[in-house]
């Protein structure tokens, strides 16, 4: 019945935490573009594909007391942490029949790049029904305050080869 929520917390349970409501998103989207099945629908947003439903479903686990949600202060804004809570390993995913195989190195590749980078990557995959050059284009034309490089992008296509294998 929780099965979507189970896989949420066995995303956050694989890696020490992850840091950023972003991150989260992009993370979880990435995810869903490799064939992991996250049932949750993404919309183009001002900062790349983000899900509504996610972010319902983050909060119904931070109430339920399986995921905690800790906002940090930063230099001029604020982030979330998000760790899974002893109720949330020991009794909720105990009992999930839920099975994400390959999940921990995955995670952990993502978890490890910036924000920012989650959103190029995040991004080129939205638009994944385009060529790759038609994919750059598209990318420069809807983040253009992002100021992505010839570098970021070959950095990009060079990680999502990575994850895809």
């Amino acid at each position: 019945m929780l099965d979507n929520h189970a896989k949420l917390v066995k995303v956050i349970a694989s890696s020490a935490g992850i840091v950023g409501r972003k991150k989260l998103q992009k993370i979880i989207y990435i995810m869903k573009k490799l064939g992991y099945p996250f049932e949750e629908k993404y919309t183009f947003h001002f900062y790349g594909p983000y899900s509504e439903e996610l972010s319902l479903r983050m909060e119904e686990l931070t109430n339920l007391g399986f995921v905690s949600e800790v906002k940090e202060s930063k230099s001029n804004y604020y982030q979330y942490r998000y760790q899974v809570t002893e109720e949330g390993g020991e009794n909720f995913l105990e009992h999930s029949p839920v099975d994400l195989s390959n999940l921990e190195a995955i995670v952990n590749d993502m978890n490890e790049k910036s924000s920012r980078f989650l959103e190029l990557v995040a991004t080129m995959l939205y638009f994944d029904d385009l060529d790759k050059a038609d994919t750059e284009r598209k990318v420069q034309e809807v983040k253009k305050k992002s100021n992505y490089t010839k570098e970021d992008m070959k950095e990009a296509w060079e990680f999502i080869e990575k994850i895809k294998h």
